[in-house]
């Protein structure tokens, strides 16, 4: 299992169109089972409520590296332009068994 930690921050005004956004993109991974995506959250920085973490979970670096280049990704990606102030990024947080201790 792989932790990815994405990072963003949003414009003004627009922090209800990202949690929007970011659930339509949670339902869409969690109804493909084949994508191989375990588990998504959304954090919200409490110093300043318009930056973001979504912490992933996925199967392996390929889940990750596929997710990336679907086309849905791509879409949300442009749209994502649009509201996002900067660049975002991404943090690989680490790489597990699954198992919990």
């Amino acid at each position: 299992m792989i932790h990815v930690g994405l990072y963003y921050k949003v414009k003004e005004g627009h922090n209800e169109d990202f949690v929007k956004t970011f659930n339509s993109v949670l339902q869409l991974l969690k109804s493909k089972p084949e994508t191989g995506f375990i588990d998504g959250k959304l954090y919200q920085e409490v110093d300043c409520p318009r930056e973001y973490m979504i912490y992933t979970e996925w199967k392996d670096r390929t889940a990750f590296k596929n997710f990336i280049e679907m086309r849905e990704f791509k879409e949300t990606t442009d749209y994502g332009n649009t509201i996002l102030e900067g660049t975002p990024r991404n943090k690989v947080f680490g790489e597990s068994n699954g198992q919990t201790y």
